[in-house]
């Protein structure tokens, strides 16, 4: 997050109320071993469609920032959750010293596993390397992580924004973009644009409104 380089998280999708999730879940999962803070974040756009995602989220996201040794718990029923470690690459963008109120996350994979190298290196490279580069407005730190686990997806892009109206940041991304490349119908925003062109399938996306936070001991 904002003012440390995290090397795991685990992440929960759920349809839970604030209140209850800091009640209860959040503790339990700060009492686990490896986890240094858990929050929770509420979702802008509860069932976006505009994206064909494969992946139904929920109103709550729960994050547990994690080490080494943290293991996956029992997920809870209705709950999709996914541990993520860090990406062998760095992250991109800036950090303007702001706390954290904003997520855009990304879950992608190959369509193939073939394709791998070059869906990573267009995520690196291309898109995330121009959202840092045109200093997108709200927009901080970009990190890639990989699922632990074998399956979708293979791994998340995690987009830390400074400003509360978190989606209407993302909504204006494009936008941004468009007059980076000199407009929207130019080879380079498609390139920017098009995952599905190195072989890359998207299969969740949503923005987040950060709710609260517990620490442990050790964060």
């Amino acid at each position: 997050m904002e003012d440390r380089s995290t090397p795991g998280l685990y992440v929960e999708l759920c349809d839970v109320d604030p209140g209850d999730y800091r009640a209860h879940r959040a503790p339990e999962l700060l009492e686990r071993p490896g986890v240094e803070r858990v929050s929770w974040w509420r979702t802008c756009v509860p069932g976006r469609r505009e994206l064909p995602m494969t992946v139904a989220d929920g109103t709550l996201l729960g994050l547990a920032e994690v080490g080494p040794d943290f293991t996956t718990p029992e997920v809870p029923p209705g709950t999709t959750a996914r541990h993520f470690v860090r990406h062998r690459r760095p992250s991109q963008g800036v950090l303007t010293g702001e706390p954290t109120l904003g997520l855009l996350v990304v879950w992608i994979s190959p369509r193939t596993p073939d394709r791998a190298a070059s869906v990573r290196d267009w995520g690196d490279f291309v898109h995330i390397r121009h959202i840092a580069a045109a200093a997108v407005p709200g927009f901080t730190q970009v990190a890639v992580y990989e699922n632990t686990a074998p399956g979708d997806p293979r791994w998340m892009h995690f987009y830390e924004l400074d400003v509360e109206d978190t989606d209407g940041a993302y909504q204006h991304m494009a936008r941004h973009m468009a007059r980076y490349f000199g407009g929207s119908r130019t080879e380079e925003f498609a390139r920017w644009a098009d995952y599905g062109a190195p072989g890359g399938e998207l299969h969740y996306c949503n923005t987040f409104n950060r709710l609260g936070h517990l620490e442990g001991a050790r964060a």
